[in-house]
């Protein structure tokens, strides 16, 4: 009976620690509706002042606090002209300072880069609606 008990208490464990999210599917259809926002989904777009570039339109700072974040030089400034990469800055971003998943917080710290977004959040309205509304688009597919 008791080896019962700890097999029974072993395999909750694993059944929990199995169930933890995986960020890219978390975040996945978020990521592909600010991508639509940002790049129209494409990964070699340049915006007109060339400080934000590709699929998710990321700065060179962005990529320089993704490589604190991580703790060391993992991405590189041509990172951002590559989707995959991109997304993966996105969700390591995210997970640290947003790391309870809230989906506004996400839109508008993404928008904004300011960790004080949700107080300021007229300054991100347009884009918040402009992602939600490709959000739920690709929500109901």
């Amino acid at each position: 009976m008791r080896k019962l008990l700890v097999f029974l208490l072993l395999f909750t464990n694993l059944v929990v620690f199995a169930a933890k999210v995986d960020p890219e599917k978390k975040w996945g259809t978020l990521i592909t509706a600010i991508a639509q926002v940002e790049s129209e989904g494409r990964a070699d777009v340049v915006s007109k002042c060339g400080r934000y570039v590709g699929y998710l339109q990321i700065s060179k700072i962005l990529v320089r606090q993704c490589n604190q974040i991580v703790g060391y030089n993992k991405y590189t400034y041509s990172d951002r002209l590559n989707k995959e990469k991109s997304k993966q800055m996105f969700i390591d971003f995210q997970e640290h300072f947003n790391p309870e998943g809230n989906m506004e917080k996400a839109i508008r710290l993404w928008n904004s880069g300011d960790l004080n977004c949700m107080k300021r959040k007229a300054a991100t309205d347009g884009y918040y609606r402009r992602v939600m509304d490709k959000y739920s688009k690709l929500a109901e597919k």
